[in-house]
């Protein structure tokens, strides 16, 4: 039972540096992506309203499905080790 709680602890930690870091590169991705869209669409120029581009951009992002993907770094472990102690007992 004790290598139980250490592992769900453990893993626990593990999943959510990984969440993070995923969530960090996802976003700075998206942030790329919507940066540059601005400079080929209108060339640069404007830095308020590129900006205001860029946090629209980014909001939307945070309400989309990909956003919403990476919560698997949770679900996928969990129900893989959850199958496996089933299939084991």
């Amino acid at each position: 039972m004790i290598a139980f709680v250490r592992l769900a602890v453990f893993g626990f930690i593990a999943m959510t540096i990984m969440y993070v870091l995923l969530s960090i590169y996802s976003r700075s991705v998206e942030r790329e992506r919507l940066e540059k869209e601005w400079d080929a669409e209108r060339g640069g120029g404007e830095s308020d309203a590129r900006d205001a581009y860029i946090e629209a951009g980014m909001k939307t992002y945070e309400k989309s499905l990909r956003a919403k993907l990476i919560w698997l770094v949770y679900v996928v472990p969990t129900l893989a080790v959850l199958v496996l102690i089933y299939l084991t007992n």
